[in-house]
C-alpha cells in the first residue's frame, strides 16, 4: 500500500510490478499519477486516523510505503504489531515526516553538523528564534514538502510575512515552524543512501541541485566535490539512517562549504532530485534501488553508468481541466535526451507537471543546459 501517489511514487509502483508485487495506491485526490499504473487505489484523506486505519484492515498489506508528509503516522506502530512492515520502519517514518524530530535527533543526539536553528509556534516565539540565527536566515512549516511554506527572512518586516507563508504551506496540522541561521554554503548536494537487511549501507553517486521557492529547479550526477567532504556526508547518512532503522532509499540533503558538510534534511523515500536517475545514470534507478531494498532483495553494488541532468517542467497558471503538452516533438529532437509527463489531472502555478533528461559523457554543466533547452521547449496549458 503506497501512501501518497506523485510522481515519485508513479516511478515506484512501476518498479514494485516489475517485480512481482500488487500496489494499492491511495492519496487525497483521484487520477493521481501513480493510480494511474497500481492495480488498486483509494482516496482518502489519510490525516483521518480512523479512515486510514479502515483502509489498512480493507486490504491487509503486507508493506506500507508512505511517499508523503500528510499522514497520521502514530498509527504506523499499531500497523508493525500487526505484522505489517512499514517502510522505513514505523519509528523512521515518524521521525523523518515532522522536521522537529529528524533536526533534534542529527544534532542533539548524534551531534552532526547542522545550522543554528529554533522552533516556533506562534509569531512571537518566530521573533524570538530569529534573534538567535539571526539574519538572513530561512523559514520553513514543520511539516511540507517540494518547499511548500519556506522563505527566507532578510529584513525584520519579512518575520510576520514568512510566519503566515509558513502555516500556509504547512501539511497536516501541525502549526509549527523551524528558523535556521543561513550557511554561506557552495553548493548543496542530495546523497541517496540505501540500508539493506544485510545491515550494509550503500550510497549513489552524489547529486548536485539548485532551488528557487524551496523547490529544486535542476538537478546533475554526479557533483564533483572534495573526496573528504563526500566521506564526511556518507558517514552523516549512515549515522542518521542507522538511527531511525529499517530498509530502503533514503534523501538525505546536505549544505558543503569551504570548511566541511552541514545536514539540512533527510526524506525516507526516493528525492525528486533523484529523477535524474530516470536517465539511467546508474545501473538500478532511485526508484528500483527503493523497490528492491524493501523487497529484500540484495543490491550488491550502485554504479555510475553516465552522466546526467534533470530540469522541471512547471505549470504557468491553475486550470482544473486535463492539461495539454505541446512542443514534444521539437524537445525530442535533441539527441540523449527524454523526458517524462506525470500525468497529474490538474495544474496551479508552478506545480511540477513533468522532468526533461540530459544524459552522456559530457560535463555535468552541460548537460544542465542541454535539459533546460528540452524543459523550455515543453510547454503546460
Amino acid at each position: 500500500m503506497l501512501l501518497g501517489s506523485g510522481e515519485l511514487g508513479k516511478e515506484f509502483v512501476i518498479a514494485c510490478q516489475r517485480l512481482g508485487q500488487h500496489v494499492i495506491a491511495v492519496d487525497s485526490y483521484a487520477n493521481a499519477p501513480a493510480m494511474q499504473v497500481s492495480q488498486e487505489f483509494e482516496v482518502i484523506d489519510m490525516l483521518n486516523g480512523a479512515l486510514l486505519d479502515a483502509l489498512v484492515a480493507k486490504h491487509q498489506p503486507d508493506i506500507i510505503v508512505p511517499e508523503i508528509e500528510a499522514i497520521r503516522t502514530e498509527r504506523f506502530f499499531d500497523y508493525e504489531k500487526q505484522g505489517i512492515k512499514v517502510v522505513p520502519s514505523a519509528k523512521a517514518a515518524n521521525f523523518t515526516m515532522n522536521r522537529k524530530a529528524i533536526r533534534d535527533l542529527a544534532a542533539i543526539e548524534l551531534g552532526v553538523r547542522t545550522a543554528t536553528y529554533r522552533y516556533a509556534s506562534s509569531y512571537e516565539e518566530l521573533v524570538e528564534g530569529v534573534k538567535v540565527t539571526g539574519i538572513p536566515c530561512v523559514v520553513k512549516p514543520l511539516m511540507s514538502s517540494s518547499g511548500k511554506g519556506q522563505s527566507v527572512i532578510k529584513t525584520e518586516g519579512d518575520i510576520e510575512k514568512a510566519w503566515k507563508y509558513a502555516l500556509e504551506g504547512s501539511r497536516g496540522d501541525l502549526l509549527e515552524v523551524i528558523v535556521e541561521g543561513f550557511i554561506d554554503f557552495d553548493y548543496e548536494i542530495t546523497l541517496l543512501t540505501v540500508t539493506q537487511k544485510n545491515g550494509e549501507t550503500l550510497f549513489c553517486p552524489p547529486i548536485g541541485h539548485r532551488q528557487e521557492r524551496g523547490d529544486y529547479q535542476e538537478s546533475w550526477q554526479p557533483m564533483p566535490m572534495n573526496p573528504d567532504h563526500l566521506n564526511e556526508a556518507k558517514k552523516m547518512a549512515a549515522d542518521i539512517t542507522k538511527a531511525l532503522g529499517g530498509t530502503g532509499l533514503w534523501g538525505v540533503e546536505f549544505f558543503v562549504t569551504k570548511e566541511g558538510v552541514y545536514f539540512s534534511e533527510l526524506s525516507p523515500r526516493p528525492h525528486d532530485t533523484g529523477m535524474v536517475t530516470l536517465g539511467n545514470t546508474q545501473n538500478f534507478s532511485e526508484f528500483e534501488l527503493h523497490a528492491r531494498a524493501i523487497l529484500e532483495i540484495p543490491i550488491h553494488e550502485i554504479t555510475l553508468e553516465k552522466n546526467g541532468a534533470s530540469a522541471v517542467i512547471l505549470a504557468t497558471g491553475e486550470n482544473t481541466n486535463s492539461p495539454v503538452f505541446s512542443g514534444l516533438e521539437q524537445a525530442a529532437i535533441l539527441p540523449n535526451t527524454d523526458f517524462k509527463i506525470f500525468g497529474k489531472p490538474s495544474t496551479r502555478l508552478h506545480r511540477r507537471m513533468a522532468v526533461a533528461l540530459a544524459f552522456g559523457k559530457e560535463d555535468v554543466k552541460d548537460l544542465v543546459d542541454k535539459a533546460k533547452i528540452v524543459a523550455s521547449l515543453i510547454s503546460v496549458k
